[in-house]
């Protein structure tokens, strides 16, 4: 299961019922962050997150709304007696940013900072071992990209399978982890005790764009689709275009063209006061879509 939490879901200013940008996603207890506006470490007190052990940060791009939230976030895990490196990837200026943001404040862990990864790749750390990162290119203002983030599920284990292949009992914990054994000569690998594999879970997060036609591919069959909705107003289109955003509209088209379960709306513009004013544009499109506000959280289970 993964569990999400929208910490924060506004756009340019944070509101006193609205906080900026923020994504809290937890996983068999490895904590992932995605942005980090102002308000994220209010919401984060509020959902009993837990500063000390985020073990990513992702930021899509370096717009304020997004990252200023950092200063006070990292040291407080560092206030926190964080002494563990923590990885933050970006686009291209995230080491920029992050120069800029050390020169305010002093840590006393490591910054391991990965600047525009392209395609799907993982991570050193070994405790996000289940964990594959996928990024694509945005349309913004300033250098954006999205994420999809595929969490692992390992095949189960098959106890019939293990004893037609002679292994011995003692290893079949090790063997089920995904490590082969060497014994007597003899090698025993993962493969002689698991069964068929099985179907991940896949998160996708878009924000902040036009709706670019690389972006149905990238998130197709995600189980959830988290996606920027600036402007509810279909009128609103020329303000969509001028800054590079979307409506609800467009955000349920792409959920649509990209086959996902469910869509996520988020990052609301000061203007939109009331985003259940203008939801019937994004269902009317998509059906399965869920208004975000501050806090929300929803469980993803894998299928059976």
């Amino acid at each position: 299961m993964v569990n999400l939490t929208l910490l924060g879901c506004g756009g340019n200013v944070p509101l006193p019922n609205r906080f900026l940008s923020s994504l809290f996603i937890n996983f068999k207890g490895r904590k992932i962050l995605v942005d980090c506006g102002e308000g994220t470490q209010v919401s984060m007190k509020m959902k009993n997150c837990g500063f000390k052990d985020i073990d990513l940060i992702c930021i899509t791009h370096t717009h304020g709304d997004h990252i200023i939230g950092l200063i006070g976030l990292l040291s407080t895990m560092g206030n926190s007696e964080r002494t563990k490196p923590v990885t933050i990837v970006g686009p291209i200026g995230i080491k920029e940013a992050m120069n800029a943001i050390t020169t305010l404040i002093t840590l006393p862990y490591k910054l391991n900072i990965i600047e525009n990864p392209s395609g799907l790749f993982s991570l050193a750390d070994p405790i996000l071992a289940d964990l594959s990162i996928e990024t694509i290119n945005l349309d913004h203002s300033t250098e954006c990209i999205g994420y999809n983030f595929h969490f692992a599920r390992h095949p189960k284990f098959d106890v019939e399978k293990a004893s037609k292949n002679l292994v011995p009992r003692k290893y079949w914990s090790i063997l089920q982890r995904g490590v082969s054994i060497m014994d007597d000569e003899k090698t025993y690998y993962p493969e002689m005790v698991l069964g068929e594999s099985r179907k991940g879970i896949k998160i996708s997060m878009i924000t902040d764009t036009r709706p670019i036609e690389s972006i149905p591919s990238f998130i197709d069959g995600a189980d959830l689709f988290i996606c920027e909705a600036m402007y509810g107003d279909d009128l609103d289109i020329s303000k969509a275009i001028k800054n590079k955003h979307m409506l609800f509209r467009e955000a349920a088209s792409l959920a649509v063209r990209g086959n996902v379960k469910q869509l996520l709306l988020t990052h609301f513009s000061p203007s939109v006061d009331d985003p259940k004013v203008f939801e019937n544009n994004a269902k009317s499109v998509f059906k399965n879509t869920i208004l975000g506000y501050d806090r929300f959280s929803i469980d993803i289970n894998f299928q059976e």
